[in-house]
């Protein structure tokens, strides 16, 4: 089966700007993602990130290269973060198996020739997320499990932002050379994320919305005084250029998969804002 790659390019913050609400969320939002018996790519012009996902039913799922990779195989020169947001499956690289859980993390490094996603019941399929980087060297595959992330609690239920950041793929758990990766869950009657907002210059980061049937989530993007928003529906993902602000409320709580690529790997690298610096001002 061939699987096809969607290009996705990025603007600056004076087109951005110009966009409707269409042109923004076609740019910016991945709407294709957790499909039965599909493996979905797109190329983000972005870091030259890779984000897809893979929901096996009957029959396992490779992951193939394509011309844009100009590489043998997908992960010649890649690193790849997986996260189970369904049912029990399986990754298979070059062989060696790792059983995925939900909520469980998997690392796959550079140099790994065969990528093979796999749901233990087709009833109750995985649904795999993986968001992949270009990597100058060659580090262990590793699997992390929810419960061995490093876990965070963070927000105030005053402010609506009550949270459990969950970083598995980070420095301290698994060695990678740009890719961090996790995810936030947010708690009963908690709606706000990432709010006061940040930014970082020198890495760009992607969200992915799940556990949010049947609400949506509101994700602020853009430049911090002149702020956009786009809906978002359970499954899909939104990347944002390095100088965008990434922040959103939902009308519940909800989960989100949060991955950056760039310069660094350090967390704590951000210019942190106000609320009062969003919008024009008075």
């Amino acid at each position: 089966m061939t699987v096809q790659m969607d290009y996705r390019e990025s603007t600056d913050r004076a087109g951005m700007g110009r966009m409707t609400v269409r042109e923004l969320r076609d740019t910016f939002v991945i709407d294709s993602l957790f499909r039965p018996g599909e493996l979905g790519l797109s190329y983000l012009e972005i870091e030259r990130a890779v984000v897809g996902s893979a929901m096996p039913t009957d029959a396992p799922l490779l992951l193939p290269t394509h011309k844009e990779l100009a590489s043998r195989f997908f992960c010649e020169r890649r690193e790849v973060g997986v996260i189970n947001i369904g049912g029990p499956g399986s990754v298979t690289l070059d062989g060696e198996r790792f059983d995925l859980s939900r909520h469980d993390s998997l690392y796959v490094g550079r140099g790994v020739e065969i990528v093979s996603f796999a749901s233990d019941e087709a009833e109750q399929p995985a649904k795999f997320y993986f968001v992949s980087y270009p990597a100058h060297a060659s580090h262990p595959s590793k699997r992390v499990r929810r419960d061995e992330a490093r876990i965070i609690a963070a927000g105030d239920a005053h402010t609506a932002n009550r949270r459990v950041i969950r970083q598995s793929i980070r420095p301290g758990i698994v060695e990678t050379c740009q890719l961090v990766m996790g995810f936030t869950e947010l708690e009963a009657g908690n709606v706000w994320n990432t709010m006061p907002p940040h930014t970082h210059r020198r890495r760009s980061e992607i969200y992915m919305y799940f556990d949010a049937a049947p609400g949506r989530v509101m994700h602020l993007m853009g430049d911090p005084s002149e702020p956009r928003a786009v809906f978002m529906d359970d499954g899909e993902a939104v990347f944002s250029p390095s100088w965008s602000i990434h922040s959103g409320v939902g009308t519940a709580n909800y989960s989100f998969v949060w991955s950056m690529g760039g310069e660094n790997l350090e967390f704590d690298d951000m210019d942190v804002l106000a609320v009062s610096d969003l919008g024009p001002g008075a």
